[in-house]
């Protein structure tokens, strides 16, 4: 399957999985208006229906092609986005209970991380030059077809963190990078809607916001808020993407 439009939700005879409409409903319930979910751009988004989805039904060989097509598919229309909040599209990657259901939520985090480790080896482009190979390095982050993307992983077991609870389904909410750096940057205007955004984290959440949030244009790691804890502490955990270098041919 194709990446999924969000309209497609609303045509009963558009061919999607039982399992399929449930995450879309379960991410209906948390961002259908009015709502008190923090992400401002999420529910712009969502209200705007301009969400996409692509769903993992297997990881096996064919799984993780069709998941690799589908990034590959997200980073080619995300070149053409004309730079304006109101048209940018995330991503949103559901994957099967067969494929992600686990009894701890560092096992959805690992099981996560073997996802984007599988992208990178399926990357059918050279890692960006001007980007670090090492997660734990300032200035890393995820990349794919040569796009710094970032992956929200949102799991059903954070009980603490409610904001990266979206239902039963392991899911991962991706941006290409950069976007960021426009609506959001380490500017007194972009640092004046992260602190918005965290303010209604911690509303939401009933907790302090995550210590490890940070901002990217900081040089302020990025892998470990993929991913965030449930604690309010810090972190010494090593990363587990291990970048490889393509195999040239000749």
């Amino acid at each position: 399957m194709a990446l999924v439009e969000q309209s497609a939700f609303r045509n009963p005879g558009f061919p999607l999985k039982d399992w399929h409409r449930r995450v879309y409903a379960q991410l209906d319930e948390r961002l259908h208006q009015p709502s008190a979910f923090p992400c401002t751009f999420s529910q712009n988004a969502y209200r705007r229906e301009l969400v996409q989805f692509s769903f993992v039904e297997t990881f096996d060989k064919a799984g993780i092609d069709a998941f690799t097509s589908d990034i590959l598919a997200y980073t080619t229309e995300a070149r053409t986005w004309d730079g304006q909040v109101n048209t940018a599209k995330p991503l949103i990657v559901a994957f099967s209970l067969k494929v992600a259901q686990f009894d701890t939520l560092e096992a959805y985090h690992a099981f996560g991380w073997s996802a984007l480790q599988k992208l990178h080896e399926n990357d059918p482009e050279d890692w960006p030059a001007d980007v670090s190979h090492n997660p734990h390095e300032p200035f890393w982050s995820m990349c794919f077809d040569r796009m710094q993307l970032f992956v929200n992983m949102s799991a059903p077991l954070h009980k603490v963190r409610k904001s990266r609870n979206l239902g039963d389904h392991l899911l991962f909410i991706v941006n290409p990078r950069e976007r960021f750096d426009i609506v959001a940057g380490n500017t007194p205007v972009g640092r004046n809607v992260r602190a918005n955004i965290r303010r209604r984290v911690e509303a939401y959440d009933g907790v302090p916001h995550c210590h490890q949030l940070g901002s990217y244009q900081a040089g302020e790691i990025e892998w470990w808020q993929y991913g965030i804890i449930e604690e309010n502490a810090d972190r010494t955990d090593q990363c587990p993407f291990k970048f490889q270098k393509k195999t040239e041919t000749i």
